[in-house]
């Protein structure tokens, strides 16, 4: 009971955050900013069966998701982004706004446009949105919705030898850390004459912000290509990095870096949608966890807070234990 309070609660405290964000002016904001960085119910018996189907198409979603986010096409090889109002919706996966054909606001930059501004120091908009698709998705977001999550799937797929993280897990709680400073703290305190701080995360950290938004830019704009300097090749040097990671190592960026991970693992425990363990089905075989690349025990920790909810245990497990699962309200 006082977990389906705390899910309710906190998916009407969203919405209210949402509402008045929007109302207060802070939409308006991120769009300002995107512009500037230019110059319900309980599954049925077929739940398994449902659950697994979905599991096996998470490619073709993952591509479809990050279509949608990056719609406009045609802006990459023109050298400049869409600056709609559509800019002012955050999308739900890390996409740099930034990028020519971005469809909307990153919400890790939407949120670091607003606390950095000298007009909001609290964004209830993007903080509503956070809540909102927290206690909805959880870290499903980053399984099925992420572009950057797909761009390091597919490079996880690259043919070689692959390493485990299972002996790296301290480095998780380094997102947790950026997420503080880089997103939260620095954007707030640190602040010119003006009283306007800089996304630092977007600028000094982010490689998503050189794969979507420099790259093509330059690419498409003489003036941008000419503009470039140390930090371009500083990034350049990052994303270069997450690269090569990423085809040794299953979502290195996910798993260390990413602060919007940081945020929906919070809710990952909490979320309407999480993923249920059968314990009259379970024989104890632990496929489900020997085949998991987040390093998650899932008959211990179904809903840890690394859980990406890929589907892969799912997939593994011989007796259809494991399947998705969305607000049961008859949980004991």
């Amino acid at each position: 009971m006082r977990k389906r309070i705390s899910q309710f609660a906190l998916f009407i405290t969203g919405t209210l955050m949402i509402g008045y964000g929007a109302i207060r002016g802070e939409a308006a904001t991120v769009l300002g900013k995107a512009i500037k960085l230019w110059s319900v119910w309980e599954l049925d018996k077929k739940t398994t069966i449902r659950s697994k189907k979905v599991a096996r198409v998470r490619g073709w979603i993952q591509a479809a998701a990050t279509l949608l986010t990056n719609i406009h096409i045609p802006n990459l090889f023109k050298g400049k982004i869409y600056q709609g109002n559509a800019k002012t919706v955050c999308v739900p996966g890390l996409n740099c706004y930034s990028c020519p054909a971005a469809t909307g606001a990153c919400p890790i930059g939407a949120f670091q446009a607003v606390v950095g501004s000298s007009q909001f120091k609290f964004t209830y908009y993007i903080t509503g949105f956070f809540i909102l698709l927290g206690v909805m998705l959880g870290r499903f977001i980053c399984g099925f919705l992420c572009p950057f999550g797909w761009f390091q799937d597919l490079l996880h797929k690259i043919p070689g030898k692959k390493f485990s993280t299972e002996k790296l897990r301290l480095l998780r709680y380094l997102k947790y850390m950026i997420l503080f400073v880089f997103v939260i703290f620095l954007p707030i305190f640190i602040t010119n004459s003006i009283g306007m701080g800089d996304p630092f995360f977007c600028k000094y950290i982010c490689p998503q912000g050189v794969l979507e938004g420099a790259i093509p830019l330059s690419l498409g704009n003489t003036a941008i290509r000419s503009a470039l300097g140390k930090l371009f090749s500083f990034k350049l040097i990052i994303l270069i990095m997450v690269i090569l990671l990423s085809i040794l190592f299953y979502r290195p960026f996910c798993k260390w870096i990413c602060p919007l991970g940081a945020i929906y693992s919070l809710f990952n425990k909490i979320s309407f949608l999480s993923i249920k363990v059968e314990d009259d089905k379970c024989v104890g075989c632990h496929q489900c966890t020997k085949v998991c690349k987040m390093d998650v025990d899932v008959i211990k920790s179904p809903n840890h807070p690394e859980c990406i909810r890929c589907g892969a245990c799912m997939k593994a497990c011989p007796k259809d234990a494991i399947h998705y699962q969305f607000i049961k309200f008859n949980d004991k």
